[in-house]
């Protein structure tokens, strides 16, 4: 068998996965040729996506493993050292959302590539079936007026010309040349079962890839609506909105390692195809078709000989020599014979007919044509095809990274959440900087009087210095605000105005100033509780 032809080289991510470890179910070693119909090598593609599921199987128990170390490990630290890092959970989520976005990316490429490679593939079988059909109409129609419609007009003109007897040795000459052109075309290849077995296989792979390109479609919108979910639960610090993208992302991360099985078990697939397309192709069609057809479609080598040429140059001969026979018979029999000429016209109208089949029927089985389809099918489904689905592993790898990511990060973000909302329930109801308290002195007005820290920060410049009054809580708190401001610093623009009217948390102060303000409040207190009136 000469080597394969310069218009097809299988490439080298092709020979890459044509190199992988072909095993099967008990681990023993399977040739690598592509046998889609044997069991071992069905066993062989198997193991891949059992590979795939080991390795989802250590991705959840690798979760699972760092979920309760985190849980355990934060169950032994103190409560003030319990604090998770925002930075930390922020950086994660980015990255884990580039990763994201350029998986998806990535994916869109991969499958685009993927479904213009399948539809090469498509369109080279329906011009090769169309070449094939083609060929057997032509054929068919060829036969039928050699023997139905020239047979009428030739034993017509037997009655017609039954007085001379050179002109019926010339009809009966005229038959026997057509028996030979009805032999010829006999020995033909029959492409019905061909034709029929790619029109089911056009329409197998055209109904897979639409239904897989859809599913990839909503996959990529699954991707990123997960992150977006993962967006708005930590932008709004909403534990439902991180509920649900846990519970996604979980699903999410089982969906890519299947992808990455079906992906590989169909890149390797192919890729054993790939690398030796023509034995496969020889092997299937040994029963139906001849292996020199088959080869010289195959190599469509200028030192091939065509394996049609002496059926068509038969054809070619007789088609001439019946052609120069009735022109002899118009010439000589039909001034004799005038009725003849009905017969005679029809049956070069014939000849004329089957000529033009004869050279659409040499151009059809010419190697060139299904040679060049044979040629784009290889291209789009070995080039682009599996260079798709190997961008698809890569995207759902990416996938799988960026949701471990993300799971990995939501205990963060949850204890964020969580230690926000405790920060907020352990204030005191007394702080004059606590919202809540503000809202219930408002609906409380006869709780009493409340000095302000402020007004006390104050006089500890000045003992000697006169006692502001305390500032009664009423139902202004702008009021209230401006008077421990002029009293803290004389000017008021600064200190209560952004916080008056508005959701943000007020300002904290540490422990250390909070014991001052309570030591300063009771060192004032005591005096003029004990001071006896002059």
């Amino acid at each position: 068998m000469p080597p394969a032809r310069a218009g097809y080289v299988a490439p080298w991510w092709v020979s890459w996965l044509h190199r992988l470890p072909h095993r099967g179910l008990r681990l023993q070693s399977v040739p690598a040729a592509f046998r889609p119909r044997d069991a071992d090598y069905q066993q062989s593609l198997l193991f891949l996506g059992l590979v795939s599921a080991v390795c989802l199987g250590l991705n959840l128990l690798f979760l699972t493993v760092y979920l309760i170390c985190l849980c355990c490990c934060k169950r032994d630290q103190d409560p003030d050292s319990k604090r998770p890092h925002s930075c930390c959970v922020t950086w994660m989520a980015v990255t884990a959302g580039l990763i994201c976005c350029a998986a998806v990316g990535i994916g869109f490429y991969g499958n685009s590539e993927t479904n213009d490679g399948v539809y090469q593939l498509l369109y080279a079988l329906d011009h090769a079936n169309h070449t094939l059909t083609g060929i057997d109409s032509l054929v068919a129609d060829t036969t039928l007026q050699m023997q139905v419609g020239l047979e009428q007009h030739l034993q017509r003109l037997n009655e017609l010309l039954a007085a001379r007897g050179d002109y019926l040795q010339t009809l009966k000459f005229l038959q026997q040349l057509s028996g030979s052109i009805v032999l010829q075309l006999s020995g033909l290849p029959v492409w019905r079962s061909t034709s029929t077995d790619l029109t089911a296989l056009a329409g197998d792979i055209a109904y897979i890839e639409y239904y897989r390109w859809l599913a990839y479609l909503l996959f990529f919108m699954l991707v990123l609506t997960v992150c977006l979910l993962a967006c708005l639960g930590l932008a709004k610090r909403s534990r439902c909105l991180l509920t649900t993208m846990l519970c996604c992302g979980l699903l999410t991360l089982i969906l890519s390692w299947a992808s990455v099985a079906v992906d590989t078990a169909a890149a390797v697939g192919t890729s054993d195809f790939c690398v030796a397309p023509d034995k496969f192709i020889m092997n299937q069609t040994e029963s139906d078709i001849s292996a020199e057809v088959v080869h010289y479609y195959l190599y469509c080598d200028q030192g091939l000989s065509n394996p049609f040429q002496q059926a068509l140059t038969v054809f070619q001969r007789s088609l001439t020599t019946m052609q120069i026979q009735i022109q002899g018979l118009m010439q000589f029999a039909l001034p004799i014979f005038p009725t003849a000429e009905k017969d005679l016209l029809g049956v070069q109208q014939l000849l004329n007919s089957s000529e033009t089949s004869l050279h659409q029927l040499t151009a059809m089985l010419d190697c060139r044509g299904l040679h060049k389809d044979y040629l784009d099918a290889l291209i789009g489904i070995c080039y682009d095809g599996v260079e798709g689905l190997l961008y698809l592993v890569l995207f759902s790898l990416l996938v799988a990274a960026s949701f471990s990511t993300i799971i990995c990060a939501t205990p963060r973000a949850w204890k964020l959440l969580t230690g926000r909302d405790r920060d907020y329930d352990d204030m005191d109801d007394e702080d004059p900087f606590n919202p809540q308290a503000r809202r219930i002195a408002s609906h409380n007005p006869a709780r009493g009087q409340l000095r302000s820290f402020c007004s006390y920060s104050s006089s500890l410049g000045s003992q000697s210095s006169l006692h502001p009054p305390a500032q009664t809580i009423s139902n202004a708190p702008v009021s209230e605000y401006m008077n421990q401001a002029v009293l803290f610093g004389g000017n008021p623009r600064y200190e209560n105005v952004p916080l008056i009217g508005r959701g943000s948390p007020p300002p904290t102060y540490s422990p250390s100033m909070r014991a001052t303000y309570l030591s300063v409040t009771d060192e004032h207190v005591r005096p003029h509780s004990t001071e006896v009136p002059a």
